[in-house]
């Protein structure tokens, strides 16, 4: 029985881990990848709460930075790359050549996408609709 418990704690961790990914991705790549390495051994433990919550609130605090919203941005894309139409192809470039955070053009387009294409997973995501 205390497996399973454990086993739905780490379940709901990860899906809330999921929903806050790319919205992490986009503010500090070292708190992504130190927050990904706490799921690495599929246990949860106070500690790796402790843990989670700090990174994620050491992410949302920094600054935004041109680098890492793209980053992030082009990690969403990959969900559309091989099914976007030409147009949305071109349009997704001519926004990531022309992208600034002052006028976040390339944002509203990955969320007109995301409704389009019924991106389950990212219809989930907070960077893009939270």
């Amino acid at each position: 029985m205390k497996g399973r418990i454990i086993l739905k704690e780490i379940a709901k961790k990860q899906m809330e881990w999921a929903e806050l990914k790319y919205l992490v991705l986009s503010k500090s790549q070292p708190d992504y990848k130190a927050i990904r390495a706490l799921f690495a051994d599929h246990n949860w433990s106070d500690e790796k709460e402790l843990q989670f919550r700090f990174y994620i609130q050491h992410a949302l605090a920094e600054p935004a930075k041109k680098g890492n919203s793209l980053n992030a941005y082009q990690h969403i894309w990959g969900y559309f790359k091989n099914k976007a139409t030409e147009d949305e192809q071109k349009k997704y470039q001519k926004l990531v050549d022309n992208f600034s955070i002052e006028q976040d053009r390339l944002l509203p387009f990955l969320q007109e996408l995301s409704l389009k294409y019924q991106e389950e997973y990212l219809l989930q995501s907070r960077l893009l609709f939270h």
